[in-house]
C-alpha cells in the first residue's frame, strides 16, 4: 500500500502526459467535402415576405424597422415566434446555448420548424456548447437540420485540452448572437440562449438587451452569417463526430405534446403566452421604429487570428465612440478600458463631452476576473470627469407571486452592451468594451440612426442608473466611494460594496497581472 500511494502521483503524470500526446496528436477533419448552401433571396412570398415588404413599403426606401427587446421572456417569444413563422430558412448562431428549459425549447422550435420543411442552419460556438454533442446530433440527424461547431476542439470529451495544446486558436471565440427567420425578419443582441437570459427559473436574471428588425437590414445579416457559416472555423458537427457511439446512435427526437412538459416548464411558457407582447407580437401591434440601420461585425478570419486590422468591428466602433459632440453614455458589462480607451475617455470629457459609463459592480459580476481589468482605471477615469456607475446585485422586478409560480429567486446583472452617442445614434449587440471583444472574439451588432429610440433608451439608462446603480466619486483624500441612491440620503460607502475581504483581494491580486489582453 505503501508503494502504491507513492506511485500515485507519477501515475497521474504518466496518465496526463499521455492524454496530452493524444490530444497533440489529433487534428481537425479536412472541409473540402462540406457541404455549400447560401441564404434564400427568394423570400417575398413567405408569410413573414408579405408581412414584411408591405410595412417596408410605407416607409423611407432603405430604413428598416426595429424594437428593442429589453424583457427576458419577450425576447424568448420573439425567437420561438419567428421559428413558428418561418416557412423557408432558418439560419441561428450563438456563442452559448444552455441544456436548460429555455434551451431545450428553442431546440424542439428549431426540430418542428425542419419538420415543416424548413432549412435551418445553426452554428455555435463549440466552447459555449460544452455537453451538447448528443443532442446536437439528434438535431443534425434530421434531413432538414445541420449544425455546425465554430473553433471547434478535438478532444470532445474534455475541451480544456484544447486550450493547452492550440490555445491561440481555441482562445478565439464566436461571440456573435443572431437568429433570423426567411431573411424577412431577425434578432441581435446581447442574449445568450440560457433560463437566465430569458427570465426564466434560475438563480440570476441577466438585464439584457436585443433588437428585432425587419428591413434591409435583414438581408445583411443573413450574409454575415453565410460568411460565417462557409468560413474555414466552421466545422460540421457530422465531421468532428465521425466514428463515435454519440454520432452512431443519434436519431431525431420525438416531438413532445405540452402535457409532456414539466410542470415549471407549462408555468413558464404560459407566463409567455400572456405577455402583452406577444398579443401585439401576434396583432402585428408592434410599434417599430423605422430609421437607417447598419450592421458591423467582425471578418470571420478573426477567429484564426488572419483579420485585417480594417476588417475587426472594433475599429468601426472606435469611430463611434471617438465621434460624439456632447454625450456619450455607454453600457456594458464586462469593462475593460486598457490605458488607450482611458485616454480616449480622457480626451472626450477634456472637451466638454458629458460620458457616463455603466458597468457590473464586483458584487453583480459573473465574471471577476474581468472586473479585475477594470478596477485600475476607475479612479484616472473619476479624476478626468467621466461618470461611472456600477450595477448593484438585487432581486428581479417578479412580483413574489409570479416568483412563487415559476420557483424563481432571481437577483440581476448587467449584460446588455449598448451605447447612445449624442442622443442620435445608438448601437446594440454583442460587442463588450474590453481587449476580447475587440481582439479575440468575433462580434456582432446594429447601429441605429434615430434620435427618438436614442433619446427613449438614454432616459431608460439614467433612470436604471439612478434606481439600480451604485454612482462611485472620489472622497477627500482621493479614495473610492460608492453612493447607494436606494438609501435616503443616498449612503456612503468606503468598500467594495456587497463583498467579502477575500474577493476584493483576490481581484486586487489579479489586477496587478498584465493579462487586460485576455479580459
Amino acid at each position: 500500500m505503501p508503494f502504491a500511494r507513492r506511485s500515485l502521483p507519477s501515475l497521474w503524470m504518466a496518465w496526463l502526459a499521455s492524454l496530452l500526446t493524444l490530444a497533440g496528436c489529433a487534428q481537425l477533419p479536412p472541409l473540402q467535402d462540406r457541404s455549400e448552401s447560401r441564404l434564400d433571396p427568394d423570400t417575398a412570398d413567405t408569410r413573414l415576405g408579405r408581412a414584411v415588404q408591405a410595412e417596408v413599403a410605407r416607409h423611407t426606401p432603405g430604413e428598416s424597422g426595429v424594437f428593442l427587446l429589453d424583457q427576458g421572456r419577450d425576447a424568448f417569444a420573439t425567437r420561438v415566434l419567428l421559428a413558428e413563422a418561418a416557412e423557408r430558412t432558418l439560419d441561428v448562431q450563438y456563442y452559448i446555448w444552455r441544456n436548460d428549459m429555455s434551451g431545450r425549447l428553442l431546440f424542439d422550435a428549431l426540430r418542428r420548424a425542419a419538420d415543416r420543411g424548413v432549412r435551418v442552419r445553426l452554428l455555435l460556438d463549440d466552447l459555449g456548447s460544452g455537453g451538447l454533442d448528443a443532442t446536437l446530433a439528434a438535431l443534425d440527424a434530421h434531413p432538414g437540420l445541420e449544425v455546425r461547431l465554430f473553433n471547434p476542439f478535438v478532444q470532445r470529451r474534455f475541451k480544456p485540452l484544447g486550450f493547452v495544446t492550440d490555445f491561440g486558436r481555441a482562445n478565439r471565440r464566436m461571440h456573435n448572437k443572431s437568429f433570423t427567420a426567411d431573411n424577412q425578419a431577425t434578432v441581435v443582441g446581447g442574449r445568450n440562449v440560457g433560463d437566465e437570459y430569458f427570465g426564466a427559473e434560475i438563480d440570476t436574471l441577466f438585464v439584457d438587451l436585443d433588437v428585432l428588425a425587419i428591413g434591409p437590414v435583414v438581408q445583411a445579416v443573413s450574409e454575415d452569417f453565410d460568411r460565417y457559416w462557409a468560413s474555414a472555423s466552421s466545422y460540421p458537427l457530422a465531421l468532428l463526430l465521425q466514428g463515435s457511439t454519440v454520432l452512431r446512435d443519434a436519431a431525431p427526437p420525438a416531438p413532445k405534446t405540452l402535457d409532456a412538459l414539466p410542470e415549471g416548464t407549462r408555468a413558464y411558457l404560459d407566463a409567455v403566452a400572456q405577455s402583452p407582447f406577444v398579443a401585439e407580437l401576434l396583432g402585428a401591434r408592434l410599434p417599430l421604429h423605422w430609421a437607417p440601420v447598419e450592421l458591423v461585425s467582425d471578418d470571420p478570419a478573426k477567429g484564426l487570428g488572419q483579420a485585417a486590422d480594417e476588417d475587426l468591428m472594433f475599429m468601426r466602433m472606435a469611430r463611434l465612440v471617438e465621434a460624439p459632440a456632447h454625450s456619450l453614455k455607454l453600457v456594458s458589462p464586462y469593462f475593460v478600458p486598457t490605458a488607450r480607451g482611458t485616454a480616449l475617455f480622457e480626451r472626450l470629457a477634456a472637451r466638454g463631452v458629458e460620458v457616463d459609463i455603466l458597468t457590473n459592480a464586483l458584487e453583480a459580476t459573473d465574471v471577476a476576473v474581468v472586473h479585475a481589468g477594470y478596477v485600475r482605471w476607475r479612479a484616472p477615469l473619476l479624476r478626468a470627469g467621466v461618470g461611472l456607475y456600477e450595477m448593484r446585485r438585487q432581486s428581479g422586478d417578479q412580483d413574489s407571486g409570479e416568483k412563487r409560480r415559476l420557483g424563481s429567486s432571481s437577483a440581476e446583472s448587467l449584460h446588455a452592451k449598448t451605447f447612445v452617442v449624442d442622443h442620435q445614434r445608438l448601437f446594440v449587440g454583442s460587442f463588450n468594451f474590453d481587449p476580447r471583444s475587440a481582439r479575440l472574439n468575433t462580434e456582432l451588432g446594429f447601429v441605429i440612426d434615430s434620435a427618438p429610440l436614442a433619446r427613449r433608451l438614454d432616459a431608460q439608462l439614467r433612470e436604471k442608473a439612478r434606481q439600480r446603480a451604485y454612482q462611485l466619486r472620489l472622497g477627500p483624500q482621493g479614495q473610492l466611494q460608492w453612493l447607494d441612491g436606494a438609501s435616503e440620503p443616498p449612503l456612503v460607502l468606503e468598500t467594495e460594496p456587497g463583498t467579502s475581504l477575500w474577493r476584493r483581494l483576490g481581484v486586487r491580486v489579479l489586477s496587478w497581472l498584465p493579462i487586460d489582453w485576455l479580459l
